[in-house]
């Protein structure tokens, strides 16, 4: 009877999830259908026209899912090269030891450190940074959003690729040990064929974290409703321009920043998707 209930508690639950997925979708949906009507589907996705004067009144999305699109990838590509680093010493190299402890901490504290805070760091550390080596006039930009944005999904990267790495088998690093392999061609040949699925998963969900963010980005990328051509152009990422302008937004300007939500829910099922099907090719 227990096990029973349990059962269907558990089934509630899951149920729960999939309502609530469902709801969110429902009411993205139906607050964006004006703009779709009024706009064409096509014609809101790939128009960077943003003009909200009530005798233009004309809205196109392009402009924000380039510059999501360019934040995000960005933070990706810069994140790299740190991440996974950290995560090879605390999962292998000084798995177990106080270090790498004490390092697993740290970026447990850098994860849970809130964005506005991040934001202000790169406010009043980075940007004039930036404009002291020239890189953009202002310090605001695609580059200095990105760069705080690499920052921030460092910690989630890190800490889960480091959890896959340390679950590889000991036997089989110890195999290729036994046959004569350095600890590089361990790592190469061995680690990760072993945990690359995990460690690829860790990437797609920083990379999630990094389409989503919106109060650190919105402080820094300059709030400009144009598309940037390259990294010194400030631009608008879609969770940005709702941040700026949806507690003022009424009728047509509203239900297109719901439908930039909307477009934003999709790209990151998608991204999520594709994630999980290369995955499945990796394990």
């Amino acid at each position: 009877m227990r096990d029973y209930i349990f059962k269907r508690l558990l089934f509630i639950c899951a149920l729960l999830i999939l309502l609530i997925c469902g709801g969110m979708f429902y009411s993205l949906i139906s607050g964006a259908i004006p703009a779709f009507e009024h706009f064409g589907v096509f014609r809101f996705i790939f128009s960077a026209e943003w003009d909200p004067h009530p005798e233009a009144e004309q809205y196109g999305a392009l402009s924000f899912i380039t510059g999501t699109v360019l934040t995000s990838f960005l933070a990706l590509v810069f994140c790299l090269p740190f991440s996974l680093p950290v995560a090879l010493f605390t999962g292998e190299y000084f798995k177990g030891k106080k270090v790498a402890s004490v390092i697993s901490a740290v970026i447990d504290l850098l994860a849970g450190i809130p964005s506005i805070v991040y934001g202000l760091w790169g406010f009043y550390t980075l940007r004039p940074l930036i404009m002291d080596l020239g890189l953009s006039s202002q310090g605001f930009g695609i580059l200095t959003a990105s760069l705080v944005l690499a920052i921030m999904i460092i910690p989630y990267a890190a800490s889960l690729s480091a959890e896959f790495i340390s679950m590889v088998p000991r036997e089989l690093k110890e195999g290729a040990y036994s046959l004569g392999a350095t600890r590089l061609e361990v790592i190469r040949n061995v680690i990760f064929p072993a945990s690359g699925s995990g460690i690829f998963a860790s990437y797609i969900l920083a990379l999630g974290r990094a389409l989503g963010e919106t109060m650190a980005v919105t402080m820094l990328i300059g709030n400009t409703n144009n598309i940037p051509y390259s990294l010194g152009d400030t631009g608008n990422t879609m969770a940005s321009v709702i941040a700026n302008q949806f507690g003022e937004a009424d009728g047509l300007k509203l239900s297109s920043l719901i439908a930039i939500g909307l477009l934003l829910f999709l790209i990151t099922a998608i991204i999520n998707f594709i994630g999980k099907l290369i995955m499945k090719k990796l394990s």
